[in-house]
């Protein structure tokens, strides 16, 4: 296929890097011009061929609605717009409405997979017309992981966004679990070595998960999470993740727990939130905060 991609950060120029090792061709382009194929959005638009798939890769809201409405005028008939960033679902039901006013098809692909996406594959949830879905079909083939699992056509437009809102409250969940065991062994005298006890884990027990391999990894780095403070931002989905239990009566104890702990972690240096800030980090390269006198991990 001939795709257009726009924003090409962190996860973003990964992709095209992965599409392209697929033998995809992908016009990329960013605000960075050290990063972009081409100089506009208009000449990204001029250089596909109709029907022409745009994948869009921006901070969710006011800068994806940008892009909407740029790509509405540019595009034509037939053409589809996937948003593969963190837009909230009720975003895409608007922007699929704008689009269809056009005749322009919408998908929206919830992505998970963070730094490592590139080498093992990208997680794909989506959410669209069958019709839209198969015309983006090999795209979002080329970005699963090798095997059965990693992708599902989850439901109509905004189902994509939702589920991947969803995977990232539980992910908040479980890793509140592991900082807060992290944090009871490290304050037990008789525990004398908790990353060895963490590394023990990854085999032969229930617990066992990437997010446990990445937590040893962090631990290895530094053992006692010394270097860091615990301080955790929190994305976004969280949040919206709790709204729509309340509006559905749905209730998510621990995934509200430990939305409320991060904002806890702005109040104090939070033990547990130095083991998910660096969880954060070894997953997705999110950013750290390094305590005052110390150079940042």
């Amino acid at each position: 296929m001939r795709l257009g991609l726009i924003g090409l950060g962190r996860m973003g120029g990964n992709m095209r890097e992965r599409l392209r090792r697929a033998g995809h061709t992908v016009i990329g382009y960013d605000r960075d011009p050290e990063l972009s194929d081409v100089a506009g959005l208009g000449e990204l638009v001029g250089a596909l061929e109709g029907p022409r798939v745009v994948w869009v890769m921006v901070p969710a809201g006011g800068p994806t609605q940008a892009v909407i409405d740029e790509l509405a005028g540019l595009l034509s008939p037939g053409d589809i717009v996937v948003d593969g960033g963190n837009s909230r679902w009720t975003d895409d039901e608007k922007h699929a409405e704008q689009l269809a006013a056009r005749g322009i098809g919408f998908v929206d692909a919830g992505v998970s997979g963070g730094v490592w996406g590139l080498e093992n594959g990208y997680a794909l949830m989506v959410g669209g017309d069958a019709e839209h879905i198969a015309a983006v079909k090999p795209v979002f083939d080329a970005l699963k992981p090798e095997g059965e699992f990693g992708y599902v056509h989850a439901g109509k437009v905004g189902a994509g966004h939702f589920a991947k809102m969803v995977h990232n409250g539980i992910e908040y969940a479980m890793m509140q679990a592991y900082a807060e065991g992290w944090e009871l062994l490290e304050a037990v005298d008789s525990v004398e070595n908790v990353r060895e006890v963490f590394r023990s884990w990854r085999e032969g027990t229930v617990i066992r998960s990437w997010l446990l391999d990445l937590a040893v990894g962090a631990l290895d780095d530094d053992e006692h999470l010394e270097k860091l403070r615990g301080y955790a931002e929190d994305s976004g989905e969280g949040r919206w993740t709790v709204e729509a239990a309340i509006d559905k009566a749905v209730p998510l104890p621990a995934i509200t727990a430990s939305l409320f702990a991060r904002f806890a972690s702005r109040q104090d240096d939070s033990p547990q939130m130095k083991m998910i800030a660096a969880l954060r980090n070894q997953f997705g390269g999110h950013a750290v905060e390094a305590r005052e006198g110390l150079s940042d991990t």
